[in-house]
């Protein structure tokens, strides 16, 4: 009689389990819009290399089932099945992966996902725009893949770390920063967008954050007539251009005259997932190293 009620009791247990599994997901993303799930999602495809490494981040890698290339983190990335680039998607891939959930970015391909949207697809559009923005997408992601612990964990590691940098720049003095993206022709970053906030984050002031355009182009006279104190080129993996030094043709620009060129890990800041933080710090160690040659 006993085993026969642990039998019953674990059955009911075993299906409660199962039921709270199944339990409808709704999450709204980046435009506003409700995304309404039967039961977190089991097979995704994400269409943005940062929304590939916050799934990962947030414990539900096991659900990618398709991503855009390059996804190149985490390694594990490496192995999904690739269904396009940016210059388009494969949508018979992407329909023939019977997705319950797609990730994209509002500005790749947006006739292409229209059409996944007309045929019934679930589309969450991912577009975090501030470093707190990063965290609460990782808790949105999780709630989407039924794995909401393991992102409010990543949640909470990567807030803690974004806390760390606050305080540490708090009562520090700003240093006008040039952010370089390219140099040919010469791209830079204006105020809204995710760099400028680390820029701020770091104790900085982005020299053209009065631009509204993301990437604008500006023009070397432009980039004299600011003074910046510090110059930053991104770059994958940190690597240092020639063109940075090109700057030094320069003597009386204060970043010159005072050896503030740097340059950090484009891979890490550039994206709006888990690792931005580690390129925030890595800015942040350079404006460091900007202050003290100020002084």
């Amino acid at each position: 009689m006993r085993r026969t009620l642990l039998r019953l009791v674990l059955a009911a247990f075993f299906a409660a389990g199962r039921h709270a599994l199944a339990a409808p997901v709704v999450v709204e993303d980046a435009t506003g819009a409700l995304i309404e799930l039967a039961a977190p999602a089991r097979r995704i495809v994400s269409l943005a290399p940062h929304a590939t490494e916050l799934l990962f981040a947030a414990g539900a890698g096991d659900h990618v089932v398709g991503v855009l290339a390059p996804a190149d983190w985490p390694p594990e990335a490496k192995l999904v099945a690739r269904v396009g680039n940016a210059a388009g998607l494969d949508l018979e891939r992407i329909v023939a992966l019977e997705p319950d959930l797609v990730i994209v970015w509002p500005y790749l391909a947006p006739a292409q996902i229209d059409r996944l949207r007309a045929m019934g697809t679930a589309i969450f559009v991912s577009d975090p725009r501030t470093p707190a923005a990063i965290a609460v997408e990782l808790e949105r992601l999780g709630a989407l893949a039924g794995t909401p612990v393991e992102a409010a964990r990543a949640a909470a590691a990567f807030r803690s770390r974004l806390a760390a940098l606050d305080r540490h720049v708090s009562s520090l003095p700003r240093v006008r920063v040039f952010y370089e993206i390219w140099h040919q022709p010469l791209y830079t970053i204006g105020g809204a967008h995710l760099i400028t906030a680390a820029i701020r984050l770091c104790g900085g002031e982005n020299v053209f954050g009065q631009l509204s355009l993301p990437a604008p182009s500006v023009g070397v006279e432009d980039v004299l007539a600011t003074r910046p104190e510090a110059i930053v080129a991104g770059t994958d993996d940190a690597v240092r251009p020639d063109w940075l030094d090109a700057w030094k043709r320069w003597r009386t620009l204060p970043a010159v005259a005072h050896g503030n060129l740097f340059v950090v890990d484009a891979n890490l800041l550039h994206r709006a997932g888990p690792r931005f933080v580690a390129g925030a710090e890595q800015l942040c160690s350079a404006l460091d190293r900007a202050r003290e040659n100020l002084r």
